[in-house]
């Protein structure tokens, strides 16, 4: 049995080797080499002058924007997402119709960058299709009352656009795991459909419900892409004053962005450790 149990086990390995690879290059080795370069200067001596840096109001200021602007996605696609999972799992939907929603959301969580700039301005730019439809339709501008994409909330929305997604795709199989005999116990109690869900159905999701804000908050804390087509210098957030720190001309300081880019992991990291957490804690409840 040992020597059957070590001539299977190099093939085993063999079956997860690509992801060991890949992690190792493009996860652990970029991740060492950004921690390195935030504690030495230019001659390669070691120095704390780059974290000390990160305490400039300037830098403060970004990662507060950047915090700010990701919470804010983070609890509007989970509010709007967990309402269409809802439907979506517990809608009484036609099998046909579900896996359509599943399939369109697996495909916009992933549109971002230049494409979903691109579409966000066909869509609420000052000629967008629905902004032209409100003025048209409704005599509402949307402009005349305050909005510009190149703002937070502008660049908010714009930010939903995959969040919301997201978060159907990760809190759907949250909600299939409600089992019905638990609806069934409550209403033979005599509790009405808005006590079960205050009482037994979000308790229990509550882990989930807590992870993926989490998880949305980290993906948004480090969408660079679409912010950059979006807005470019001119919202200051902490990718963007990442980006110009490493691949500017004016403000080049590699360096300070391998400490900007710790402290990103650093609060993505936390992040999703709190996914992690609540995930698990979620997965036991479920059972």
């Amino acid at each position: 049995m040992p020597r059957a149990h070590l001539r299977h086990l190099p093939m085993t390995w063999v079956g997860v080797a690509p992801f060991l690879i890949f992690a190792v290059l493009f996860l652990l080795l970029p991740t060492a080499n950004i921690i390195t370069g935030a504690f030495v200067d230019d001659k390669g001596a070691f120095t704390l002058v780059n974290l000390v840096n990160l305490f400039k109001p300037e830098v403060l200021n970004a990662f507060a924007l950047s915090i700010r602007l990701s919470l804010a996605s983070a609890v509007i696609g989970c509010v709007f997402g967990f309402a269409i999972a809802v439907a979506v799992s517990l809608g009484g939907l036609p099998p046909v119709l579900r896996g359509l929603a599943m399939t369109f959301s697996g495909v916009t969580s992933n549109f971002a960058g230049v494409p979903l700039a691109f579409a966000y301005v066909a869509t609420l730019g000052r000629v967008g299709i629905v902004t032209v439809l409100l003025r048209e339709w409704f005599g509402i501008n949307i402009y005349a009352l305050g909005f510009n994409m190149i703002s937070f909330w502008g660049l908010t929305m714009a930010y939903v656009f995959f969040q919301i997604p997201l978060m159907v795709l990760i809190i759907t199989p949250a909600i299939d795991g409600l089992r019905r005999e638990w609806r069934e116990a409550a209403e033979v109690l005599g509790a009405t459909p808005l006590q079960y869900w205050r009482m037994v159905a979000l308790p229990v999701l509550w882990p989930s419900l807590l992870g993926t804000l989490a998880l949305l908050f980290a993906n948004a804390f480090g969408a660079v892409a679409t912010a950059i087509a979006l807005t470019g210098s001119l919202l200051s957030i902490a990718p963007i004053l990442l980006f110009n720190q490493i691949r500017g001309d004016v403000l080049q300081d590699p360096h300070l962005g391998y400490a900007l880019a710790f402290g990103m992991i650093v609060v993505t990291g936390l992040s999703n450790l709190l996914y992690v957490s609540m995930r698990a804690r979620s997965e036991r409840w479920i059972k």
